[in-house]
């Protein structure tokens, strides 16, 4: 059929698209836009969609995260829209969700590292569905929900102020 007949290069433009995050770099993401700023409370990232494929089966996973970070009151402040281009890029891969929120803040703790004073912690929430479930296997809709937290965050009390942030995320994707 004539719809099929570019169909080969439609899907390798598409995968050249869906797995760009190989070819970026946080480090130079986060370097334009650090900003000096004595804020010392929480800093919340909520709500935003992130899509990537399965590493097993290279099926879309799709969701929200919330991305949370306590800057230190000596350092600077990230710049809201580098910490979404970040991530977009991260998903950008052939990947698993559990190790995509790990990833997340190891790429943002290593990008700081030579910052004097880098966050006191950094924490972040992903709710995603899965379609290797959902279209296989067990056909099942479900959401799978990832949390990864480190410094401050890894504290009760600041634990749990993260926590009552996400409480109000939509149930819908």
């Amino acid at each position: 059929r004539e719809g099929l007949q570019k169909t080969p290069t439609r899907v390798g433009e598409a995968m050249q698209f869906l797995t760009q995050g190989y070819q970026q770099n946080a480090e130079e993401i986060l370097r334009a836009a650090l900003f000096e700023e004595d804020y010392r409370q929480m800093v919340v990232v909520k709500d935003i969609p992130f899509y990537s494929l399965c590493e097993h089966h290279m099926l879309p996973f799709f969701g929200k995260y919330v991305f949370a970070y306590k800057p230190n009151p000596k350092g600077k402040i990230i710049g809201l829209s580098k910490i979404a281009r970040i991530i977009n890029f991260l998903a950008a891969k052939l990947e698993l969700q559990e190790n995509l929120a790990s990833e997340i803040i190891q790429s943002i703790e290593i990008a700081l590292k030579d910052e004097q004073y880098p966050p006191l912690g950094m924490a972040i929430y992903l709710k995603g569905r899965h379609l290797c479930k959902e279209m296989r296997g067990v056909h099942q809709r479900g959401e799978m929900v990832t949390i990864k937290v480190t410094g401050c965050f890894e504290e009760p009390q600041q634990k749990n102020e993260f926590l009552q942030t996400i409480k109000n995320i939509d149930n819908e994707l």
